[in-house]
């Protein structure tokens, strides 16, 4: 698959996502420590919770929206607003201006705009891709989004503190450069039927109310569940049970170079090779496995990443942990084209922002699941928790393993129809609806 065959809305959306990842990652973590520095850590974490819980609305609201009025629209008003907002958080922190009141108002809009905007976004990426090249073009994202990860965290963790003001002037002028790029360059991708869709409340409540009553969609989502649960924990149990019981040690072969690590700084290593690993190789993923099927990539895949958090769980061995990391990304970079692909084929195109808003949920659900899994691990053995890693990702396969005959079917069938389309046109423009 060739990059420069992809439609000029992926390319260009793939660049401005990049730019908009890149600023969340790199803002957002700063935003809540100045929060806490101006209010104290308790109030900031209530005003953080509200900014997530407005998030959430405004990402529901911004899904019926861009059935509605199309994409480009929502995508357009994301950007300016982005740009409007940081700039007026530039001034609100700046020498000449304080204000802590203003900077959490612009902040709260800030984050409802973004939201608003993402699943047109992630609409646009499906309108304008086909089902034979969106394993490539989830791939190229996935790299991108990892990407815009490493740089970002780097970004923002040296440049704040003096330099924050400049960081949100910064992120003002790139969020303008992304508006005018959206609003020049990239078209509207919406499906007519899509943009037949009534307006208004009700409707927005009739629309998410039938997207709930899809069982299809919800076995897609509970599958995505199942996956993020298990990927969330290298934050949560895992995080914790290294940092109380892993025992400090050099790691072998290279304690001539670099100190014992203890559990905290384990994790670092941990989570750097996993976001090192994927930046290196989540472009080679398609040669790496194109003579796989989508079936065994994403078994595999989903097995090879569940084993990886297994170990993750029970080990204390540096170089052990080190290998699980390795073996966890492999199957991360094999499986997540696969899954987002699948979802792209099997939701309704007339109400696909809609179903990409209420498939965001599986990342706050995971969330939850792994608040949980540190009360529970307070009370089940390393071993248990591993199981307890192989259940979940045994669930996510066997509900897979159930979706990916129906993707085959509705695939040959859309096939055939366009393999019939022709010949019926050839008989109604041939003389007397004869053919030769």
């Amino acid at each position: 698959m060739n990059f420069r065959a992809l439609h000029p809305n992926i390319k260009l959306r793939l660049g401005v996502g990049f730019v908009q990842r890149l600023l969340g990652i790199m803002l957002m973590p700063l935003m809540v420590i100045h929060l806490a520095a101006l209010y104290g850590a308790a109030a900031a974490g209530v005003l953080t919770l509200v900014v997530a819980a407005a998030g959430i609305a405004s990402n529901f609201l911004g899904g019926h929206l861009a059935d509605v009025y199309g994409r480009k629209p929502l995508m357009v008003a994301g950007e300016v607003g982005a740009a409007l907002t940081f700039g007026l958080l530039a001034l609100a922190n700046s020498p000449w201006w304080q204000s802590g009141s203003v900077t959490f108002v612009l902040f709260l809009l800030n984050t409802c705009l973004a939201s608003a905007a993402t699943p047109a976004a992630e609409a646009m990426m499906i309108d304008v891709s086909t089902p034979e090249n969106r394993n490539f073009v989830y791939t190229v994202n996935y790299w991108s989004i990892n990407l815009a990860f490493t740089a970002g965290a780097l970004i923002g963790g040296f440049f704040y503190g003096e330099h924050f003001t400049l960081l949100l002037t910064a992120a003002a002028a790139l969020s303008a450069a992304t508006a005018l790029v959206t609003w020049w360059w990239i078209a509207e991708s919406a499906p007519e039927s899509a943009k037949e869709q009534a307006a208004g409340v009700p409707a927005m409540l009739r629309g998410y109310l039938a997207v709930s009553r899809d069982r299809v969609f919800l076995r897609l989502l509970a599958a995505a569940t199942f996956s993020r649960a298990i990927e969330v924990q290298i934050g949560y149990y895992i995080a914790v049970r290294l940092a109380a019981d892993f025992p400090e040690q050099a790691l072998a072969g290279l304690d001539r170079w670099f100190p014992a690590v203890d559990g905290v700084a384990m994790l670092g290593i941990l989570r750097a090779v996993n976001t090192a690993l994927i930046v290196v190789f989540a472009l080679f993923a398609g040669s790496m496995f194109r003579r796989l099927p989508d079936r065994v990539r994403l078994y595999a895949g989903l097995t090879v990443f569940t084993a990886g958090y297994m170990v993750l769980a029970v080990s204390n061995s540096g170089w052990v942990l080190i290998a699980a990391a390795v073996l966890l990304t492999v199957g991360e970079i094999a499986n997540v084209p696969v899954k987002q692909a699948l979802l792209a084929d099997l939701v309704d195109p007339a109400a696909r922002t809609k179903y990409l808003a209420a498939y965001g949920l599986n990342a706050r659900i995971g969330l939850l699941i792994g608040s949980l899994c540190v009360t529970v691990g307070a009370f089940l053995s390393p071993v248990g928790m591993s199981l307890l890693y192989a259940a979940f990702g045994l669930g996510a396969i066997l509900v897979y393993r159930s979706l990916l005959p129906l993707r085959d079917a509705r695939r040959a069938a859309a096939e055939q129809a366009a393999g019939t389309e022709p010949a019926r046109q050839a008989v109604a423009s041939a003389p007397n609806g004869a053919t030769s």
